[in-house]
């Protein structure tokens, strides 16, 4: 894997031992299309986009795409290059906005104690897909009620019929409580299956690149076949085109609406995986002279075709569903877990060879989760090994380093596959990455580079590298755009935010939500407070010590 052991660093980079490269460019560019091609890109997107005007959506997550997402995208993996350091260390490069990478690598840790469970819960559908008739398709089972109905009209069948599906996701996978506060025992079937996704984790990151690397040739790729075995099926369906109009016919009349520009800016933010360090610990392993920028153009291109791709076989299976079931299409669009274990699941109960195209569902899901998991330790990883290289680049120390890590997360990770699991996922989900707080680093990300350490400084740091000057867009962008971009949409978004609820009704209690906010504001406090540490311990003026 690894061809060269040079230090590729600028001058004044800090020394220390020898930092291993991506043996072939490819693997940097199927890493970073791993990591930000994501299940945002089959969950989430495609329902913002009927939600928000169908093909007029596009209108703005373009224009957050090319003044926020991108420029932010570019300017972590360019840092990470010239720098040649993780998350933390790159700050170097500006020392005292270093809170921005103590800050992004606890996002980054939380980030994957709790995206990991989605992987446990697709793993645990995938197995159960292996049967002639589907667990979640009928109300035969011993986890069912006798509100449990399979039917068109639900309606005769009393006044809260429950359909298979939702009984099987609730009574029998999550076993879920009536409340956070009841959290019950451990599910442990859930726990296993988490089990068995770490272990998949920790022996294809323990060597770092050289197995990461390798992996993503099959995790990052074969995906794509899946997707697009499943959207032929889909068109092949009756209602299909249905579906589709739905998904893509335009409605300009919701560009005035402030919701559609706040979901836009938050879709691009989440879908681009920035503000993590991750995408600056990919960069950290390229050559110091490689064209970064083709590759981030690459990537850019792959990660905004997949949402909408996978938008199409989404969508037209919706539109099959919503027709086999005679409601409209909007009724059975769902964005998050609900799209994935409850309205797909669903639908393909009604297709022939169902199990099939089950399986097949569940293990696209378990491969593109697989990806942004194996990037999402990797970046947290190096971040602390580049923040203490003498210690833990030494023999096997990382190695053992990463199965503390694996360890300790899978600990954190059993309290989500409890009887009230989910309502603790939630609380992870809703404050720990949220769009709030990715906004407010990439916001500072912009500040500290075009302001503290200098964008025109940046720009011919980037063409020492590349070996030519960029256009001045991003240029622009880090200067002005940027950052009106990110912390406009931050303010707005908070402004308009809604308490933290379960399936619309369970409201949480206050103390879950202050644990909430702790997970938010911890790490975003970082940046002011070693700002200032970073002043008050430092002889000399502002301009100096920020330098």
């Amino acid at each position: 894997m690894v061809e060269t052991l040079q230090l590729d660093k600028p001058p004044g980079s800090p020394a220390g031992p020898a930092r291993e490269k991506w043996a072939k460019q490819v693997e940097f560019v199927l890493s970073g299309i791993g990591f930000a091609v994501g299940l945002g890109n089959i969950w989430r997107f495609p329902y913002l986009c009927y939600k928000n005007g169908g093909g007029a959506f596009l209108v703005p997550y373009f224009i957050c795409l090319v003044t926020g997402g991108i420029p932010i995208f570019f300017l972590e993996v360019g840092l990470g290059q010239f720098m040649s350091e993780g998350g933390i260390t790159c700050w170097n490069i500006c020392p005292i906005f270093k809170g921005i990478g103590y800050g992004t690598t606890i996002i980054c840790f939380l980030l994957n104690v709790y995206y990991i469970v989605i992987l446990a819960w697709a793993f645990h559908f995938f197995v159960n897909s292996f049967s002639w008739e589907l667990p979640w398709g009928s109300c035969d089972n011993w986890w069912n009620t006798d509100n449990c109905f399979r039917g068109h009209n639900r309606s005769a069948h009393g006044p809260a019929p429950v359909d298979p599906v939702v009984e099987y996701w609730e009574r029998k996978v999550l076993k879920i409580s009536s409340s956070i506060e009841e959290v019950g025992t451990i599910n442990w079937e859930l726990a296993l299956s988490l089990l068995f996704v770490w272990i998949v984790v920790f022996f294809c990151v323990q060597k770092g690149i050289k197995t990461s690397g390798k992996v993503v040739y099959f995790t990052a790729i074969f995906p794509y076949f899946m997707l697009t075995a499943l959207l032929i099926r889909g068109v092949t369906l009756d209602g299909a085109m249905q579906g589709l109009e739905f998904y893509l016919k335009p409605d300009f009349s919701k560009l005035a609406e402030a919701q559609v520009w706040i979901d836009a800016g938050t879709q691009i933010f989440f879908s681009y995986a920035i503000a993590l360090g991750c995408m600056t610990a990919l960069g950290s392993y390229n050559d110091f002279n490689n064209n970064f920028i083709r590759d981030c153009i690459l990537i850019s291109a792959v990660n905004s075709c997949t949402s909408l791709y996978s938008g199409l076989a989404v969508f037209s299976v919706l539109g099959f569903m919503a027709q086999e079931l005679g409601v409209p299409v909007a009724e059975v669009a769902e964005s998050g877990p609900g799209l994935v274990f409850i309205a797909y699941p669903k639908a393909v109960t009604q297709m022939q060879y169902s199990s099939v195209w089950a399986a097949l569902f569940f293990f696209m899901i378990i491969l593109m989760g697989l990806d942004s998991q194996f990037v999402g330790v990797e970046g947290f990883v190096t971040a602390v090994v580049d923040l203490f290289p003498g210690i833990l680049r030494q023999g096997r120390r990382r190695e053992l380093f990463i199965i503390i890590v694996s360890v300790i997360s899978y600990a954190i990770g059993l309290l989500m596959v409890t009887n009230g699991g989910m309502y603790v996922f939630q609380v992870f989900d809703y404050y720990a990455a949220s769009g709030m707080v990715l906004l407010w680093f990439c916001f500072f990300e912009c500040v500290a580079i075009a302001y503290s350490y200098g964008v025109d400084k940046f720009y011919e740091d980037i063409s020492t590298m590349v070996g030519y000057r960029m256009n001045s867009w991003l240029r622009w962008c880090w200067l002005y755009f940027t950052p009106l971009v990110t912390m406009g949409i931050l303010i707005f978004s908070t402004a308009s935010s809604l308490p933290l609820t379960y399936n619309r009704v369970y409201v949480y209690p206050q103390w879950a939500v202050s644990i909430g906010w702790t997970m938010a504001l911890v790490p975003m406090s970082l940046i002011p407070l070693y700002f200032f540490w970073h002043l008050y311990t430092r002889p000399g003026t502002l301009s100096e010590v920020s330098n």
